[in-house]
């Protein structure tokens, strides 16, 4: 059995569209510049996350996944997901806009050996008029996405969304999708690093290079018809965790904290994550106290039924598992 609480190193990745917030606003303390991504949790080959805390201090989360099975994951997550670890979880910085993309299911990943990728995003911090690529404006087809791929006019067929702090966006497979320029996001994703890159805005990396493009394989699976909207609606309650999505790979809630909660989980049959994206938060679990400040991330195992969170302010988390 897992007694403790969980925290892991952060995985820091320079990116060409990355920025400073990742070290400004979430205090990553990278002597790197352009840090574009911080995986707090992550199972993908080569990227394994490492416990930063407590007895278990150094152990992979794949080898603890090995070891500790149920206990760590859940019955349900495990008797589905194996030893594979199925969540990816990450905040984004993105100093300047992303490439348009889209990513496959399961099916059409399963030929590269590798789960899909569902993901969605949580605005933890936006610059004013920040906006995010997602889906097209009006219904689409084959023939007319490649012409204006071909004339470089692509973005004037999809959708822009002007986006703000908490706004929340689900990504399925097959939407075309990028983040915008001035966006910290969190992110939630399946364990999944495939994505198929459809237009990069013409840059060339640090050697002058273009990145390379995905163009037939996006085709296989890009959703082309319009949505009313694309963002998610949600409701907030103090002291209370809320759902805002859920799917078969992971649901999320919002959990504002003011003051002490007794937080209950034992009808959960799953790990919970907890994102802190507001505040601070300080857990207890019997002599254990882990505090989170915006930015970090906590890990609850399975095999543990209750905790007791406490934020002197007004604080927000994410509260992340599986359904």
């Amino acid at each position: 059995m897992i007694d403790q609480l969980l925290r892991f190193t952060p995985i820091l990745k320079q990116k060409i569209w990355g920025g400073e917030k990742l070290n400004q606003l979430l205090h990553k303390n990278s002597d790197n510049t352009n840090i574009g991504e911080s995986w707090e949790i992550s199972d993908v080959d080569g990227d394994e996350s490492i416990v930063s805390n407590g007895v278990l201090r150094g152990t992979t989360l794949r080898n603890l996944l090995k070891e500790c099975k149920q206990d760590l994951v859940g019955n349900y997550v495990y008797e589905t997901f194996g030893d594979e670890f199925p969540l990816l979880i990450k905040f984004i910085d993105a100093k300047e806009v992303l490439s348009i993309q889209v990513h496959p299911d399961d099916d059409s990943a399963e030929i590269q050996e590798s789960f899909g990728k569902t993901e969605m995003w949580y605005v933890v911090q936006a610059d004013k008029d920040a906006n995010i690529i997602i889906g097209f404006k009006n219904n689409s087809n084959k023939k007319e996405y490649l012409q204006h791929l071909a004339d470089k006019t692509l973005p004037e067929i999809l959708n822009f969304d002007e986006v703000k702090r908490g706004d929340v966006y689900f990504v399925p497979p097959g939407r075309v999708h990028a983040i915008g320029a001035g966006l910290l996001i969190a992110e939630i994703q399946q364990t999944s690093d495939i994505t198929y890159r459809i237009y990069d805005w013409d840059r060339k990396d640090v050697d002058g290079n273009y990145r390379e493009l995905h163009t037939e394989k996006a085709l296989e699976v890009i959703d082309f018809s319009a949505k009313d909207s694309y963002k998610t609606s949600y409701l907030k309650e103090e002291n209370i965790s809320k759902e805002v999505v859920s799917c078969p790979y992971f649901t999320t809630n919002i959990f504002p904290v003011r003051g002490e909660v007794k937080v209950d989980l034992s009808s959960k049959e799953s790990f919970v994550i907890y994102m802190c994206v507001k505040g601070e938060v300080t857990f207890t679990y019997k002599d254990q106290q882990e505090v989170i400040k915006m930015g970090e991330t906590i890990l609850v195992p399975a095999c543990i039924n209750d905790v007791i969170v406490l934020s002197t302010g007004s604080s927000e988390l994410l509260e992340i598992f599986i359904k």
